[in-house]
């Protein structure tokens, strides 16, 4: 019979009184007969008698990589070895879990408990995760990516692991790519980077040497080694977040300088988004339990958009016995907010002692204390950088060339007024009660193009929490 072209359907007589539809998505074949919709696994992995009989026993084996005894049943789907991993259970206990994909390692948040000075630094790429076994990629979970053998020649006949990207921003076209079982021409958009070689038992900085020695640009029509560089401290580590984010990068991975490749989540890996600096006002204490019993849990905080939240992470243990009181102001760094404008993974950094206990806490981040570093080296990118999109609505331009904008936000009872005016490399951020001159604060960046972006990151905020421009 003809082959089932993508996108086209096919019917067949089945034991039912309608026939059963055989189709090609993208390479992936489906019937829809019970067998084929009650078999374990992946979409991509099933098949059934009515698969079989049309395309041929053959054709299938070749489709799911396996011999024809071994479709000889289809109840289940043919799974990859079953590994051992490890992971932390909710009471911070140790304990094994078995998985059927390759023993990949996994990455923890970083909760801004760890000084990452001297840690590895790369891009966070958002693309598919893959893991070379040294016959064909796999994902995290084992299914097999069909890549063409065109792509494939050359990759050695260890292990490495590393991602299949595409571009920034372009997560959902690269997914649409990889999924696909016809190993078509549309993988010549793709690059396998990557980022770890799991064969060698040796610290990071010798399997980095060897990916970069092998994999050097050039060196492979399709394959790469990520850059890595080290983080020289919290400003590096600031402005390289910002680097990437404003190219419309995802965030920042940090690898534990000396560390083991292991299989499960380690906290050698640490994944980092963006994180901000902002105050509130302490109203309440909860307090402590286990090993901080008798002293300081968490502090009950409350921004100046009315939202309460706890700060229960970043305190010593002088902290905890000596906490802010309430009606202090205290500053902490978050993640992001959420939908409802709560800090996502708030963490304590300490008083703000420049503050009155009576002044209503900011989402504004801080100004640095210290002149911004120097760019550190771009990495290199296989696509042109995503540039961040313009504000939709045009700013105010005043005599002084700063673009300036505006925000209020009445609610509560209390209008209030928040203002962000960007000059060159620098943003000038400006709030308080509508009728008052407010307080100001002002921000340098190494570039106007990072200026440029974290003042839309901080309207985009605003007007997430209830800020209306005007």
């Amino acid at each position: 019979m003809p082959e089932i072209a993508d996108g086209e359907v096919a019917h067949v007589k089945g034991s039912a009184k309608d026939p059963y539809e055989l189709k090609n998505v993208g390479g992936v074949y489906s019937c829809s007969c019970p067998a084929w919709r009650n078999a374990g696994g992946g979409i991509e992995r099933r098949t059934c008698k009515h698969l079989k009989a049309y395309r041929g026993v053959e054709a299938e084996a070749a489709r799911l990589g396996a011999l024809p005894e071994a479709l000889a049943t289809t109840a289940t789907a043919k799974k990859t070895k079953t590994v051992t991993t490890t992971k932390t259970n909710a009471a911070g206990e140790t304990e094994e879990v078995e998985s059927d994909g390759p023993p990949v390692l996994l990455a923890h948040k970083w909760e801004v408990d760890v000084d990452l000075t001297g840690w590895w630094l790369s891009e966070k790429l958002d693309g598919v995760r893959a893991y070379w076994d040294g016959t064909r990629f796999m994902s995290r979970l084992g299914n097999p990516f069909y890549a063409p053998a065109w792509f494939t020649a050359g990759l050695p006949t260890h292990a490495l692991d590393g991602e299949l990207w595409l571009a920034r921003q372009e997560f959902q076209r690269c997914v649409s790519i990889v999924r696909r079982q016809d190993a078509s021409d549309e993988w010549k958009q793709l690059r396998f980077v990557i980022f770890d070689a799991p064969h060698l038992d040796a610290p990071f900085e010798d399997r980095i040497t060897f990916l970069q020695t092998h994999f050097a640009d050039g060196k492979h029509a399709w394959a790469r080694a990520l850059e890595q560089v080290v983080c020289t401290g919290v400003d590096h580590l600031r402005s390289e977040l910002a680097r990437v984010e404003a190219l419309g990068g995802e965030g920042l991975m940090m690898r534990q300088p000396g560390s083991r490749y292991e299989a499960g989540r380690s906290h050698t890996l640490l994944k980092v988004k963006t994180f901000h600096d902002a105050e509130a006002v302490v109203v309440e204490h909860d307090a402590g339990k286990g090993k901080h019993k008798g002293r300081l849990g968490a502090l009950v905080c409350k921004m100046d958009s009315g939202v309460k939240f706890n700060v229960g992470t970043g305190f010593t243990d002088a902290e905890r016995e000596d906490p802010p009181k309430v009606g202090e102001v205290i500053t902490f760094r978050y993640q992001e907010l959420t939908k409802d404008g709560v800090p996502r993974f708030p963490s304590y950094v300490g008083r703000a002692i420049d503050k009155a206990t009576a002044t209503p806490a900011s989402s504004a981040p801080l100004p640095s204390t210290k002149p911004p570093p120097s760019p550190p080296k771009p990495a290199p990118a296989p696509a042109a950088p995503v540039v961040t999109a313009a504000p939709t609505a045009p700013p105010v331009v005043a005599a002084s060339t700063t673009a300036s904008r505006t925000f209020t936000n009445t609610e509560g009872g209390a209008a209030k007024f928040w203002a962000i005016a960007v000059d060159g490399a620098s943003h000038t951020v400006s709030y308080g009660k509508v009728g008052t001159a407010g307080q100001e604060r002002t921000k340098t960046f190494a570039s106007a193009a990072l200026a440029t972006a974290d003042a839309q990151r901080l309207i985009t905020e605003k007007t997430g929490s209830g800020y209306v421009e005007g």
